[in-house]
């Protein structure tokens, strides 16, 4: 058995945990349900059904789960209230929240208890499905395609991730690591989400207030939005190495290796990279801001300059000291 999970990987701050109302779904399913929150603004409710069936059992069920029932719709008020009972934690909380909905199957015990690879040969159709949570059967390059992106650490385990679900063949202490870890690429995904959307706003201001009249006195409204723009920035830098940083990989590779797996499927790396390109534009908008209210403060500082000299000349010319 793998190590459990606190040996490979720990929080800088762990979450706080709390367990959650159960769900009724119309079904007739009741899912037992536990809440977590992150330091970063992030709160997480994880949903859980015991299952024991045949595959074609549990593909009918990813289908109907990935695309028939609206969690979000059905978690969001069980949060609220929850965050109700706890306004004095928060800080600056936002009216409208983002969030997103990820699945992950967990096989915990297959009859005959075959090894990884004899799963993927035999059943790397059904997985496939499951991941896509497709009802009907995929085609041999969908199926490879979703099947490149699995991960292994024994003969009798393996991960199959795709951008909003997870296949997992493991026994229950084994999957804790992969589930934790998929959990945490998703908050991770919200957060970059929140400064791509955040920043697009900045942005956008910045540059209507650039395109308005840029007379040398309409430049003293820069240094203004040239402050505010900077704060955001150093918010944004401090939020993120919070979320960079929220998690440690302490000795194991492969926990790191599953991580990178599954923050690629998500997208956590492109959001990533358009904050990253969006937070250099701010930059540079905020250089660019700093220099005309400067070159503004300049001129007048030369203008008042010469107003002196013109009331000094006058005064001597009329013989009359100042």
């Amino acid at each position: 058995m793998k190590p459990a999970t606190p040996a490979y990987v720990r929080y800088e701050r762990p979450p706080v945990v709390e367990p959650l109302e159960a769900l009724l779904l119309d079904s007739g399913e009741r899912l037992e349900g536990e809440i977590k929150y992150y330091d970063y603004g992030v709160v997480s409710v994880v949903f859980q059904l015991p299952f024991s069936g045949d595959w074609d059992n549990l593909v009918h069920l990813a289908s109907r789960w990935v695309w028939d029932i609206d969690f979000a719709s059905r978690a969001e008020p069980l949060v609220k209230a929850r965050l109700n009972q706890c306004t004095d934690a928060m800080i600056r909380p936002y009216s409208r929240w983002l969030s997103e909905d990820y699945f992950i199957f967990h096989v915990s015990e297959a009859s005959g208890n075959p090894p990884a690879a004899d799963v993927i040969r035999d059943h790397g159709f059904e997985i496939a499905q499951v991941v896509r949570g497709d009802r009907l059967r995929l085609s041999a390059g969908e199926c490879n395609e979703v099947l490149h992106s699995q991960i292994s650490y024994y003969a009798n385990d393996v991960t199959v991730i795709g951008w909003n679900a997870a296949f997992l063949y493991d026994s229950r202490a084994g999957a804790e690591t992969a589930i934790q870890l998929l959990e945490y690429a998703n908050s991770q995904l919200l957060e970059f989400r929140h400064y791509d959307e955040l920043l697009t706003e900045i942005l956008d201001r910045a540059y209507a207030l650039l395109e308005q009249k840029t007379g040398v006195f309409a430049r003293w409204r820069l240094a203004k939005s040239a402050r505010n723009l900077h704060t955001t920035l150093l918010d944004v830098a401090e939020l993120t190495e919070h979320a960079d940083n929220a998690i440690k990989f302490l000795s194991d590779m492969f926990a790191a290796r599953l991580y990178r797996l599954a923050a690629a499927k998500v997208g956590v790396p492109d959001y990533k990279e358009l904050v990253s390109r969006k937070v250099k534009t701010a930059e540079d908008l905020y250089n660019y801001m700093v220099d005309q209210f400067n070159q503004s403060r300049a001129f007048f500082l030369e203008i008042t300059v010469v107003l002196i000299l013109l009331i000094e000349l006058y005064y001597l010319f009329r013989g009359k000291p100042m």
